[in-house]
């Protein structure tokens, strides 16, 4: 399988944008059979360069989350890359994870710090792991062959109290330890998204590829819930626009594909490398863009 910044960079040497996705590990057999059999399937239409796996809160999809990845790789061809977080674990549990990972042919990684764990309101570090997300990616870049990936928050990460400027200097610090590429945190208001790019190249000297993390809406409960959580705005027009729609599932689908795609384009516009989806492992929403926008 393929390094994703030597993905990246091929695309970008052609002048057409990388697409990716990111699936979430099953918790049900059902489930793990329709991610292969029919999202998959219907995600390959678009014919994505890569995909990602999530790593379950407080590492408790590890195993998991590396067979997903290595059944992706072997059964459907596509290059895959493992998330992967300090959340409960020493360096000598990560060092194994990443051994695993290795034999089995996986050799991208996203390296993440984690959220607390179920129940904890605060993050505490694991006595003999890592505190920072920065040290994870230092420590994968010190084992060697692998591609790093690490997240962005284009509005500033909720936990980061002296503002968004001061946790972009922090992401510059991480790439710095070795990572490859940023994937970001979900936006809806593609200037909060310029605004962090441009900041890191122009004002940080940062030349590192930022892939822009893009939300196609399918519940308006659901994503006033994942916003809150993450601490990303919803603005103002698609807020009123929500909530005349209501509960109205299908109508909130619709309209958030209609959102994603002017999104979508306006960055292809503005030179974005990629597109990375948050699929939550139902694919009709993104193969709708795909089509749309014309990528592939």
């Amino acid at each position: 399988m393929e390094l994703i910044r030597d993905i990246h960079a091929r695309w970008v040497r052609r002048g057409v944008p990388a697409v990716s996705f990111e699936f979430f590990p099953p918790k049900t057999e059902e489930g793990e059979r329709n991610l292969f059999e029919r999202t998959l399937p219907a995600l390959g239409e678009i014919r994505p360069d890569y995909c990602s796996v999530t790593y379950g809160a407080g590492g408790s999809t590890r195993e998991k989350t590396l067979r997903i990845v290595d059944r992706i790789q072997r059964e459907h061809g596509l290059t895959s890359m493992a998330h992967l977080t300090c959340v409960n674990s020493t360096a000598d549990m990560l060092r194994s994870v990443l051994e695993e990972a290795r034999s089995l042919g996986i050799r991208n990684i996203l390296a993440l710090r984690g959220d607390p764990p179920n129940g904890d309101s605060e993050w505490r570090p694991t006595s003999g792991g890592f505190e920072y997300s920065w040290e994870l990616v230092r420590f994968i870049a010190g084992m060697g062959g692998f591609c790093i990936g690490v997240a962005g928050f284009p509005e500033g990460h909720i936990a980061c109290r002296e503002g968004k400027h001061v946790d972009w200097q922090r992401l510059k610090h991480k790439v710095d330890q070795g990572a490859d590429f940023v994937i970001t945190q979900l936006f809806f208001d593609n200037a909060d998204f310029l605004e962090f790019r441009d900041h890191l190249r122009n004002r940080l000297g940062s030349a590192v590829t930022v892939i822009p993390g893009i939300l196609p809406i399918l519940s308006g409960s659901q994503v006033k819930k994942f916003t809150t959580l993450c601490g990303a705005r919803i603005p103002g027009a698609m807020l009123a626009r929500l909530d005349v729609l209501g509960s109205d599932d299908e109508a909130v689908t619709a309209y958030g594909i209609e959102y994603a795609t002017a999104q979508c384009r306006e960055l292809l516009d503005r030179g974005v490398a990629g597109l990375h989806f948050y699929c939550l492992n139902k694919p009709r929403s993104r193969v709708e863009v795909g089509r749309a926008l014309g990528i592939r």
